[in-house]
């Protein structure tokens, strides 16, 4: 194998893992500009968000780069879902170690490209950078929502109902199922509370269905109490939770109930 961060420059890595990526993109020139040119459709408002993954903060270090590409575009892509809005774009910055082999990249820009098609989103810029410290990486995520259309998280009000739209908890437990603090779970269930941490599923078509019927919306990514309260802190309401009623997964289920 050969390590990428030794034997790529930073534009041989570019063209090499993710000008593929951008191809589609017309704006994005083939990855060879400074910086992409976006044009919004006419009464289109472009929705931005950004996260960012530290090794050893937000995945573990045994994690597959397939794993890893995933879940960084995917939270993400939950943030737009969350407003709205439709994927249309998203700009990368990697800083990468000298344990980064070109395998290693390979497979991870092959899962950026699976997702790309699976969620209908292209790459159109970043950067590539080394680093003596962990990898870290930072995605921002562009989509698309009619002008005064996305979903805020200051619009709810009294009386209204609190849904969610899947099982709540399973990447954290999924989380202590990867660190072993889980120990005494079924494999088919360990398996399936890996996935939901380490590929969660964003409501992409969900979220633009949603306008028009909800007052307010967020991605749950901190727990369900968290996130809630940051609705109700910008509403300005308060908010009753029947905990007998929040949904959990069958997985869920036979760890809490032990």
């Amino acid at each position: 194998m050969t390590n990428v961060s030794k034997h790529l420059s930073e534009f041989d890595l570019i063209k090499s893992y993710f000008a593929p990526l951008a191809a589609s993109a017309e704006g994005a020139f083939g990855l060879t500009d400074d910086a992409a040119v976006i044009t919004p459709p006419t009464g289109q408002s472009l929705v931005v968000t950004t996260d960012a993954l530290v090794e050893g903060v937000h995945f573990l270090s045994d994690d597959t780069p397939q794993d890893i590409a995933a879940k960084l575009l995917r939270v993400s892509l939950s943030d737009l879902a969350s407003m709205g809005a439709v994927p249309a774009f998203y700009s990368l910055a990697i800083a990468i170690n000298s344990d980064i082999s070109s395998d290693w990249l390979k497979a991870f820009a092959e899962s950026l490209a699976a997702d790309q098609a699976k969620f209908g989103i292209t790459l159109i810029g970043g950067d590539t950078v080394s680093t003596p410290g962990p990898l870290t990486f930072s995605l921002t995520a562009m989509g698309l929502v009619g002008i005064g259309q996305e979903l805020r998280r200051s619009g709810a009000q009294l009386g209204d109902d609190i849904w969610v739209s899947g099982t709540i908890g399973d990447g954290a437990l999924g989380l202590r199922a990867a660190t072993g603090e889980i120990a005494d779970i079924s494999d088919a269930h360990r398996n399936f509370l890996l996935s939901r941490y380490r590929r969660p599923q964003p409501r992409t078509l969900l979220g633009p269905e949603l306008i028009g019927h909800v007052n307010a919306a967020i991605d749950i990514s901190d727990g369900l109490i968290a996130d809630l309260g940051h609705i109700c802190a910008t509403s300005k309401v308060g908010a009753d939770i029947h905990i007998a009623a929040v949904p959990l997964s069958l997985e869920a289920q036979s760890i809490t109930s032990k």
